[in-house]
This record gives structure tokens, C-alpha cells and sequence, in this order.
């Protein structure tokens, strides 16, 4: 997991929910930060739009923490090699 992709994903998260990043850390929760799920759902097309990548619905289901979005999103950017 690159620095850089975890510190553009807080940036994003950061940006869009108006919260400090140093606030946010990869083992943060969604319910730690204080996002219900209209604020996820803000925030996943933010991050498709930041890496221009398509986050299944399904694969969304499962976010519950930064730690879990870097992880996914890495694993998009990878390929279908990285999805396995």
C-alpha cells in the first residue's frame, strides 16, 4: 500500500466531508469520523472520479474503514491481476 495512494485518498476524504486530514488516519471508521452513509456515498464518487476507476456496488458494501478504501482502490488500480 503506497503513501501516496493512502495520502490522496485522505485528501479526497478530507476534502469532501470538510474534516482535517491529520483527523484521518488509515484505521479510522467511517463511524469514527462521524460519515453516515449518504456521506460513503459522496465519497466513493469522489474517489472514482480522483482515480478514475469504478467501485462495484457490491465491493462498497464492505468499506468501513480507510484502511478498507486505500486497500480497495489499490486493488482496482492493479488490474484484474490485483482483484484476485
Amino acid at each position: 500500500m503506497s503513501d501516496d495512494l493512502t495520502q490522496r485518498v485522505v485528501s479526497v476524504i478530507a476534502k469532501t466531508q470538510r474534516i482535517p486530514p491529520e483527523k484521518i488516519t488509515l484505521d479510522s471508521t467511517f463511524e469514527e469520523l462521524g460519515l453516515d452513509s449518504l456521506d460513503s456515498v459522496n465519497i466513493l464518487f469522489a474517489l472514482e472520479e480522483e482515480f478514475n476507476v469504478d467501485i462495484p456496488d457490491e465491493a462498497s458494501r464492505d468499506l468501513r474503514s480507510i484502511r478498507d478504501i486505500v486497500e480497495g482502490i489499490g486493488k482496482l488500480l492493479a488490474g484484474p491481476a490485483g482483484a484476485k
